[in-house]
């Protein structure tokens, strides 16, 4: 008899005997075939209710993800009311209004020029989306010799191919470094902490990081060079880096002088994440020919991600082909684009994106306040509701923990024992030496919270010091 069927004279299972039935066959594809997650049965606000009746504060909103909080009733009724109009069609024939509002919604004004929203499921989808449209830009111009495409060291893009392909978290890419996409190459990152010289100061350092790129643009040829991509504030690769000042405005005048697009990458940096609703809004004199988001974009009740792309780009199609050749079959998904912008209409409403900032704030007077004695904590960085804590063995010399330590997934361990999630980086430095922990909560949480966050996290961070005699 197939395993899927069952045999109807076969006497019924009681609900324990059918919860261990799962348990045993455990036919879902974990990330881990060795250790299994943790079940929740219910979210609510900042808190997970966990199967064996724990409560655990959300300090990291999944994966900065659960910007609004959980269980909001206003996201869940309308996606049941999108679901009792439509709740598919294909983009090829036809659009849904949950679509074109969301659309509207965010880009009303067109603000800084993006002029349209290309929805899709996921941040690798969006940067794929990105990196096809930029490249299709100058296909309809009649450059089709640009192939290529820069970015960063230490960054993280997505997990397909061409998003792998230029991102730099040596980690995720082992397995498949052969198989990547050829035509990219990488500059250093805007990474003050780690890579600014001793003796230099932060605008030397910004002037070295550009002489380095306008180099590589003239290596490759920039008549060759399709985009520069680079998150605004870098993610859990290494950890909330924020550009040196000057950096992103720099940038923004190579890619002009060059003719090159510049993409930004706001997946989990965007959104109001880091107090502004664009992250690139706080850095001067810098607007993108293309920026993609996601995480905070449907804040976790129906995947989603987008690609806001600039009428310069619109423009090349216009005096084309007058069309985007490339389509997804769940593209602007009527029920997704329907909780993103209940999702997008609660921060609005509620101010949220200044609460994030304002809170930000408190967060991060909590974080130095209370790990200003820990010996091992080198490095506290970040923006609005984004921050990180960078681990050294020695902060004098910034000696890194050996890897196999693995001290900031001990940390994060020790801190979800006490009650407190957060998101835990490893290889932060070059791929393979350094530890960190974000902290990225939802945006309604409160200065107690936060104070508990902050308290749980110091505890946590001192019984592993304590382990390793600091």
């Amino acid at each position: 008899m197939s395993p899927s069927r069952t045999d109807d004279s076969a006497p019924a299972l009681s609900n324990a005997e059918s919860a261990m039935q799962i348990k045993q066959e455990n036919h879902l594809l974990h990330r881990s075939l060795i250790e299994h997650p943790v079940m929740v049965e219910r979210a609510e606000g900042v808190e997970l209710h966990l199967e064996n009746g724990k409560t655990i504060i959300d300090a990291c909103a999944g994966a900065a993800v659960a910007a609004v909080g959980h269980g909001r009733q206003e996201v869940h009724q309308a996606i049941i009311s999108q679901l009792e109009k439509v709740s598919y069609v294909h983009t090829q024939s036809y659009t849904t209004s949950a679509a074109e509002e969301l659309a509207n919604f965010i880009l009303e004004g067109s603000p800084y020029g993006l002029e349209k929203a290309f929805f899709v499921g996921s941040g690798s989808e969006a940067v794929e989306s990105a990196l096809k449209l930029a490249r299709q830009y100058f296909y309809e111009k009649g450059e089709s010799q640009r192939i290529q495409f820069i970015s960063r060291r230490q960054s993280y893009h997505g997990n397909t191919f061409a998003a792998m392909s230029i991102s730099g978290n040596v980690a995720r890419k082992v397995p498949y470094q052969d198989t990547l996409f050829q035509h990219v190459s990488n500059v250093s990152p805007a990474y003050a902490y780690r890579y600014k010289g001793t003796e230099e100061s932060e605008e030397q350092f910004t002037t070295r990081l550009l002489q380095e790129l306008e180099d590589e643009f003239l290596n490759v040829g920039p008549e060759n060079v399709i985009a520069f991509i680079a998150e605004t504030v870098v993610g859990a690769t290494a950890g909330c880096v924020t550009a040196p000042e000057g950096y992103f405005a720099g940038v923004r005048r190579l890619c002009n002088k060059y003719g090159i697009l510049l993409i930004l990458d706001e997946i989990m940096c965007g959104v109001g994440r880091t107090g502004s609703f664009f992250a690139f809004e706080q850095e001067k004199d810098v607007v993108p020919d293309m920026v993609t988001v996601a995480k905070g974009l449907g804040g976790g009740y129906a995947a989603i991600s987008g690609v806001f792309v600039h009428k310069k780009v619109i423009d090349a199609l216009r005096q084309g082909t007058n069309a985007y050749n490339h389509g997804h079959t769940y593209q602007a998904h009527p029920i997704s684009c329907a909780a993103a912008l209940a999702v997008q209409k609660i921060i609005r409403k509620q101010g949220l994106v200044a609460q994030c900032a304002a809170m930000g704030q408190v967060l991060e007077h909590l974080l130095r306040s209370e790990l200003q004695n820990c010996p091992s904590v080198g490095h506290i960085r970040g923006r609005g509701l984004f921050w990180a804590v960078e681990f050294v063995r020695d902060r004098k010399t910034k000696e890194t923990f050996d890897a196999s330590v693995k001290f900031g997934l001990r940390v994060q361990q020790a801190a979800f024992e006490r009650g407190v999630a957060v998101y835990p980086g490893a290889g932060t430095v070059d791929g393979v030496r350094g530890d960190h922990v974000l902290l990225a909560p939802p945006f309604i949480i409160t200065e107690d919270q936060l104070g508990i966050i902050c308290r749980v996290l110091r505890e946590a961070i001192e019984s592993q010091e304590k382990l390793h005699g600091l």
